[in-house]
């Protein structure tokens, strides 16, 4: 069964997916930087669900049930009562905010009667359909709700060495996430929460197939090292080493990889392929949505030296935008978009000043930079203007 997981952009949003990972095979990840974008995202996976010939599992960890989550997790229940029960999607929701509970309340889904036996604090909510599992516990982060009842969407077992360092990982998360000073490991722990925000969006983009994996690593590499007893100071100062351990599994043998170079020179070249990361425009020129500046700037150097593109475009979500070129392109296009800057590397903004995803980027810059040409069969004097040639 294909699984899909929504998951928070956040430390614990992360674990969650790890640990997921870590049990079953995750066809595709998406992380919800704001629980304001979640109805967007929920709307679009209704949508694709509603289509889908064969039934998924979707996974819902850590996002926080607005009211618009809690419209979806009907809807998702009503989606399956048109299907035959063979057929039915299936569909986990784990989450540990208070808040949830009195969303869940407000649209009349209250908590199970009876306790889950051995999970005093965990509230289960039913919607008549076995195929469905809401749950809340507001003492455990998602990360710990992934492990605790792995059961739910298991096909594997982790090996033991993986085991142990998830252990440490759940640990640490649920320390951190609930913000339990008084926990031994609180302190720690800290370190990996700031190591994963150095290191979230800086390397291996988010939209990229080997961003989950490479994050994934990143913390069960850096929980190994919390279980052996390494100080925060010493594990911040090995995470270099770790993630460029990390980077040679991702780029070993690709085609002119120099180990002496650094992370992003070594990546940039993959990325540059990833047909995952950019767009091609009718003019030639290739787009990116929310790429970290130092990681585009390699990025299009890459592309531009290959031949693939003379103008590299990337968008960040709030609209701002970068352009790289290597025929004195990048200017010209800047200031179609209310920017400046130099003839090969110049800045600019969308009007609209906001783009939520990659399609987005595409819609709202390829009609400024590539208007398309007038239609002349709509225009009344076309056929006078016919008669004078």
């Amino acid at each position: 069964m294909k699984i899909t997981q929504l998951t928070h952009h956040d430390l614990d949003g992360y674990g969650a997916s790890t640990v997921v990972a870590s049990y079953a095979e995750v066809s595709r990840v998406v992380h919800v930087p704001r629980y304001s974008d979640v109805g967007g995202v929920v709307d679009i996976e209704l949508q694709r669900l509603t289509r889908a010939k064969e039934p998924e599992l979707l996974i819902m960890t850590d996002l926080g049930l607005e009211p618009v989550a809690v419209t979806f997790i009907k809807a998702f229940a009503a989606m399956n009562q048109k299907r035959t029960t063979d057929q039915h999607h299936r569909l986990i929701v784990l989450d540990h905010h208070a808040s949830s509970i009195d969303q869940l309340g407000a649209q009349g889904l209250l908590p199970m009667p009876t306790p889950m036996e051995g999970w005093p604090s965990l509230k289960r909510f039913s919607l008549d359909d076995e195929a469905i599992v809401v749950m809340i516990d507001d003492t455990r982060c998602a990360t710990r709700m992934a492990q605790d009842h792995h059961a739910l969407y298991a096909t594997t077992t982790p090996a033991p060495q993986v085991a142990t360092a998830l252990a440490t990982l759940v640990e640490a998360i649920d320390a951190v996430d609930l913000w339990r000073k008084d926990r031994p490991i609180f302190r720690q722990a800290l370190v990996l929460d700031e190591v994963f925000w150095d290191n979230v969006s800086g390397f291996i983009p988010l939209d990229h197939p080997g961003h989950d994996g490479f994050i994934a690593h990143l913390l069960l590499g850096m929980a190994t090292r919390l279980g052996g007893g390494a100080t925060p100071a010493e594990i911040e100062r090995e995470s270099g080493s770790l993630r460029a351990s990390v980077i040679d599994a991702m780029v070993a043998g690709q085609p002119g990889d120099d180990p002496s170079l650094t992370t992003r020179m070594r990546i940039a070249p993959l990325l540059a392929r990833s047909p995952a990361l950019f767009r091609r425009l009718k003019n030639g020129a290739k787009l990116s949505f929310g790429l970290d500046a130092g990681t585009f700037q390699r990025v299009s150097d890459a592309i531009m030296v290959s031949g693939d593109a003379p103008l590299v475009i990337n968008v960040q979500r709030s609209g701002s935008m970068s352009f790289r070129s290597n025929n004195e392109t990048a200017l010209e296009a800047a200031r179609l978009f209310r920017g400046g800057g130099h003839k090969d590397a110049s800045g600019g903004r969308l009007i609209s000043g906001a783009v939520s995803s990659l399609a987005d980027a595409v819609a709202q810059v390829e009609p400024v930079l590539d208007p398309p040409k007038p239609d002349l069969s709509s225009n009344p004097f076309a056929a006078l203007q016919k008669l004078k040639t």
